[in-house]
């Protein structure tokens, strides 16, 4: 976790993204993302993800560890935002490389399709 920062560069970023590597974290990111403020309750997660209340706070302590989200508690309402506003283009940047290899092995298809 990057509470244990040790090691190589190389490691502590495969640590990261071990952390992220869960699809529920990952729409949890994209949530928040999509946010104004990069911030939502609680119950605004839940409503947006439809998993047990239970889970998502396992998923959401994972990114807490790795310093991926902050909380902030106000009342009895729990409120998880990004930790840095990298993390948003983070996602933005996943998304375009995944399009792009997408679309190409596409092509690819399409193109031994057409031979066949």
């Amino acid at each position: 976790m990057l509470s244990e920062i040790e090691g190589p560069l190389y490691e502590i970023k495969a640590d990261l993204f071990k952390g992220l590597a869960h699809p529920v974290r990952i729409r949890v990111l994209e949530i928040l993302s999509a946010s104004p403020d990069h911030s939502c309750t609680v119950g605004e997660l839940l409503g947006e993800i439809g998993i047990e209340a239970s889970h998502l706070s396992q998923h959401l302590a994972t990114l807490r560890r790795h310093r991926v989200v902050t909380s902030e508690r106000t009342g009895s309402a729990v409120t998880y935002s990004l930790a840095h506003p990298k993390i948003a283009e983070l996602l933005a940047i996943a998304r375009v490389f995944l399009r792009d290899t997408l679309a190409g092995a596409r092509a690819l298809l399409d193109e031994v399709d057409a031979r066949a």
